[in-house]
């Protein structure tokens, strides 16, 4: 059945019309075990202007439907209509939900460790509608109570926690109390033969679940994870001078569930977060910064909600920049800010300088568009800027402000205007220039220095016109030797397109946003380039060292610095970091510099300095996993082959990186494969065995990897695993034909919800095989036959892609 996606106007007149006082839903998972089936029925109890005519979201198959005890029509295009309606009404409607392996919504997976079945919900951004009858839409906010039927091996999971629970004949009911007023993307059913753990801490009753077959690392990790939500809780509650206000808080790992969601009170998880091997530090960083962002949506999105799409970045924006906040002040990772820098700050920097920027608020004139700005510009650069209104209003001052924001809103709906207003408060400022400049404008400042017969001058070019109003520190360092000492820094407030710069002393490199207070990008002037390019690992501080690499990124996106320079300057970096979650995001830039970015016949000589830079790492014991991996990934024949085999002994993640990377190099062993899959515990290793036969260069493995991405054998969340193992250098001939396949799946990759299309859209995108010419040729496909979100991904991959290609060609 078609669908129609929600228009903002027809949002508007829904909610002036009527007001949500409850759902009450009633759930049938018993045919779940062997079947397909997800049943409920919706009891939605909602006051309205009498003898008014408005429409019910409904997606599932309806098998009754009444209002105030009168039969309703069928449903059309996703609604069913309301007319007549009195000034308090009981709609119940009952459902099934049969597509639950490809569907929207509601998702049964099958662990093929041990065949056992587990069953999710999510809903953002309006999939609710799928799953059962609601008026889906952010702003129609009403109290959730879950009854849930299950069979009587499961547990069942909701936002509410302490259930009742009763035996039936041969299954289990489990009630749960009705959740605070919710936007109907929020409450979330999870259920399955769960292994669970729990703990008490700071006053909170904390659970983590897993499927079985996962118990393993569920155990091992649970420790560190009940530590860090409870500094989370303890931070922001402290913050925001609002604790969460729920006893329990539970965290479900799921199999075949692509990212994280913040469901009140039960966030869910993509178990490939639990590692299979003991997690590296720069893996505890991004797991702590996803569970952190998840945890903020507690207050910026579930407490407070945005009224409509257009202040998403309400949520994420502020939960990005939460997240990394949080991370820094209250639990063991307080390098985050470099680690950021040089991860996901980098992918914003290059997206708000191609045709993906956007405002980060703008208008969504539909839900489906609001699909396509979960992006780069609403994520990393929306924290980056709060972060930056953080540091332009002063911490204490911006923690008032904040406070009264969520004492006033709390449970209800909010603007922009409602934030601004709070901070315009609490600062006494006038933040209209900033709200302009920084959210309703799209692009990136470029910041340099300039030394003058007068003295320090800070340029500043805007994107389109003056820059933003922001303060901006500069550090000055000299030489010492082979070190360069920091000898003086100061704060600018940016007044135009030139502003003197005081009380810095002469130097040899100024660097630009030094502390990372800002964002814009920077370049040194003729002096400094030669520093940062040359001779990076002078600089005395790992942020320091991060954001003079995050320059020479953004030179070599821009066709200013060669893949060669890059490489150079990283791997000189990593000579002397020793922060462990910083020197994993150098090690992952090296190798794409080397292998997607520089010309085929660089290829090889820069893997083989980047090997050497990782072997480095070994002998010094520094993120010893991250640079063997690394040395796998750059092996050069069968003799590194041989030495890194030796190297990974027991280790069965290397064992498969070093198979992966014979693959590549033109060797399959098919038997050590199956072995190593028949041994690997991971219920999922035969996604590791299929990336090793991808990084082949042959014409059968490609095309069953490529078929089992698209056609969906490949769950989500595995996605861009098997694609990167996929898009190899060096295998351009047997690669071309998929520069034509993407374009003929780019109508489908959008089914089954926003999740797929985003994933797919970028993981899918070729990386070798392509030129200019046929980037834009993509790009006009997609403007007219693809989804918005699909569009939106491949507007973002296609401007690095289409740098790639440019920057590859320099050197021949």
């Amino acid at each position: 059945m078609p669908v129609r996606s929600l228009r903002q106007e027809e949002a508007v007149e829904r909610a002036a019309l009527l007001s949500v006082t409850s759902y009450d839903i009633d759930i049938d998972l018993t045919d779940l075990v062997d079947g397909p089936a997800f049943r409920a029925v919706s009891r939605v109890r909602f006051t309205g202007a009498a003898g008014a005519s408005t429409f019910v979201d409904c997606c599932a198959e309806v098998e009754s439907a009444t209002l105030n005890g009168a039969a309703l029509p069928a449903a059309q295009e996703g609604r069913i209509a309301l007319s007549g309606l009195a000034e308090d009404n009981e709609l119940v409607v009952a459902t099934v939900q049969r597509d639950t392996t490809h569907g929207r919504g509601v998702h049964r997976a099958v662990d093929p460790g041990d065949d056992n079945v587990y069953l999710w919900t999510t809903f953002e951004p309006d999939e609710a509608r799928f799953a059962w009858a609601c008026f889906d839409q952010p702003d129609l906010k009403a109290p959730h109570a879950f009854t849930v039927t299950a069979p009587a091996a499961w547990t069942v999971v909701s936002n509410s926690g302490d259930p009742v629970v009763e035996d039936l004949e041969g299954a289990r009911r489990w009630t749960f109390a009705p959740t605070p007023p919710l936007s109907t993307y929020n409450p979330v059913v999870v259920a399955g033969p769960f292994v669970e753990v729990r703990q008490e801490a700071g006053g909170y009753d904390l659970g983590l679940h897993a499927r079985r077959t996962l118990a393993s690392a569920l155990e091992r990790d649970a420790e560190q994870l009940f530590t860090i939500t409870a500094q989370g809780l303890a931070f922001f509650g402290e913050r925001f001078d609002m604790p969460f206000p729920q006893r329990t808080y539970d965290q479900v790992f799921l199999p075949e569930f692509g990212g994280a969601m913040e469901n009140y009170g039960c966030v869910t998880w993509s178990d490939t977060i639990l590692r299979r091997h003991e997690p590296t530090t720069g893996e505890w960083q991004m797991f702590t910064n996803v569970l952190l962002h998840e945890m903020a949506h507690m207050w910026f999105g579930n407490i407070v909600t945005m009224r409509w799409w257009d202040d998403l970045w309400l949520n994420e924006a502020f939960a990005e920049f939460a997240c990394m906040w949080a991370a820094e002040r209250a639990t063991a990772y307080g390098d985050t800010a470099a680690n950021n820098l040089v991860g996901d700050k980098l992918n914003a920097y290059l997206a708000d300088q191609g045709p993906s920027s956007h405002p980060i608020r703008q208008p969504v004139p539909s839900v489906a568009h609001a699909e396509s700005i979960f992006d780069s510009i609403t994520y990393p650069k929306g924290a980056a800027v709060l972060k930056q209104l953080m540091h332009f209003v002063g911490e204490d001052t911006f923690c008032r402000g904040m406070s009264a924001y969520f004492a006033e809103h709390a449970w209800g709906n909010t603007t922009l205007d409602d934030l601004v207003g709070a901070l315009e408060r609490a600062s006494g400022r006038d933040l209209h220039p900033w709200r302009t400049a920084w959210l309703e404008t799209a692009g990136v400042d470029r910041l340099g220095i300039e030394r003058t017969e007068a003295g320090l001058v800070l340029t500043a070019a805007g994107a389109h016109g003056a820059p933003h109003p922001q303060v901006v520190g500069v550090g000055a360092y000299r030489r010492a030797g082979d070190a360069l000492e920091e000898v003086g820094s100061t704060r600018v407030e940016v007044a135009g397109e030139r502003t003197a710069v005081e009380g810095l002393p002469e130097a040899d490199l100024y660097l630009v946003n030094h502390d990372d207070a800002t964002f814009a990008t920077t370049r040194p002037d003729a002096a400094g380039r030669e520093l940062l390019v040359g001779r990076p690992s002078g600089l005395p501080t790992t942020l320091a060292r991060a954001v003079g690499m995050a320059t020479v990124w953004d030179m070599l996106t821009n066709a200013e610095a060669t893949a060669a320079e890059a490489v150079g300057a990283l791997t000189d970096a990593l000579s002397v970091e020793t922060v462990e979650t910083v020197v994993e995001p150098f090690l992952e830039l090296s190798v794409t510099a080397a292998q997607r970015w520089a010309p085929e016949p660089e290829r090889s000589q820069l893997e083989a300095q980047v090997g050497a830079a990782a072997r480095r790492l070994v002998a010094a014991g520094v993120a010893r996993h991250a640079a063997l991996r690394t040395l796998a990934r750059t092996a050069a024949g069968e003799e590194d082959v041989a030495a890194l085999r030796e190297e990974a002994g027991d280790d069965v993640d290397l064992q498969w990186y070093v198979l992966q990377r014979r693959a590549e190099l033109g060797e399959v062993d098919a038997e050590a494969v199956r072995a190593l899959q028949e041994h690997d515990p991971d219920p999922d290793a035969w996604v590791r065995a299929l990336c090793v036969r991808a990084s082949s260069p042959s014409a059968e493995a490609k095309q069953e990897a490529w078929t089992a991405v698209v056609e969906r054998t490949v769950p989500i969340q595995n996605a861009r695993t098997v694609s990167e193992a996929f898009w190899r250098p060096g295998q351009d001939e047997v690669l071309a034909p998929y520069a034509q396949r993407y374009i003929d799946a780019l109508p489908s990759l959008h089914a089954g919800g926003m999740i797929p299309g985003l994933a797919l859209s970028y993981s899918l995108f070729p990386v070798f095989a392509v030129d200019e010419g046929w980037v834009a040729h993509v790009r006009e496909v997609a403007a007219a036959h693809a989804a918005p979100v699909v569009v939106s991904a491949l507007t973002e991959r296609s401007e690095e892609v289409l740098r790639m290609v440019r920057t590859r060609s320099l050197g021949r």
